[in-house]
């Protein structure tokens, strides 16, 4: 879900990265997203549900696959069931309204947009360490070091928190799981859009493994040189 209010917004399939050349013989990096076709699936106003949002759904799956509640629910928009359901908020119920049960939103809604943010899971690596999850330095390699010298160092003066017993505190940088969370890139330039083939183009990495789902929408808020750049064109 998005919590920012937006207009143009699609969900898509991170397939890969690859080259893309220019017009002057200079090749920039790019990531190849499968954005669309979504389906409007529910339309949300204030005053049936508490805030204005569109839900969107993405890509066809086998009803045996699916529940009987979201096969229903996919239904009511006309629509085969979809494996990935996501909400779109906008900024009132005029915005809501403009959107139909049934649409089909395509890639060539992002038409004319110069920078989206791209919404994304990272990928998970598993259980690390300080140096790696947090870059701390570690411990000193001289003599005397032994055995320790990726430790995180000394918690004691975390261990006590006066009012809630011996706890470390919350927020305390350790070892610990990391990657697989929700990472949102902001304001990278679209390349290319191919509406035949439902391919958008953007420069530079995003977040998250190929096949990986994605959340597309246009840039709420841009780097200052970016909007500088929009402005000036």
């Amino acid at each position: 879900m998005s919590n920012k209010p937006c207009t143009i917004a699609i969900l898509g399939r991170k397939i890969g990265m690859t080259r893309f050349f220019l017009d002057n013989g200079k090749n920039i990096p790019v990531t190849v997203i499968e954005a669309g076709p979504c389906v409007v699936t529910q339309v949300k106003t204030t005053d049936r549900d508490g805030y204005s949002a569109v839900q969107l759904a993405f890509e066809d799956m086998k009803a045996r696959n699916s529940s009987m509640p979201m096969i229903g629910h996919d239904q009511k928009a006309g629509s085969d069931p979809k494996r990935l359901h996501r909400e779109m908020r906008v900024i009132d119920d005029a915005s809501a309204n403009a959107f139909e049960l049934g649409q089909l939103i395509t890639v060539s809604a992002l038409d004319g947009t110069a920078y989206v943010d791209v919404i994304g899971t990272s990928k998970g690596k598993g259980f690390a360490g300080n140096m790696k999850r947090n870059n701390f330095k570690g411990m000193s390699a001289t003599h005397g070091t032994e055995r320790k010298h990726r430790t995180g160092g000394s918690i004691g003066s975390h261990g006590t928190d006066r009012g809630h017993g011996a706890k470390i505190k919350k927020g305390k940088r350790m070892a610990g799981h990391m990657g697989d969370e929700r990472v949102t890139v902001r304001s990278l330039d679209v390349v290319k859009i191919d509406v035949e083939r439902n391919l958008l183009l953007v420069k530079g990495p995003i977040p998250g493994a190929n096949d990986g789902y994605l959340f597309i929408r246009a840039a709420t808020r841009l780097f200052k040189r970016k909007a500088k750049k929009l402005v000036t064109k």
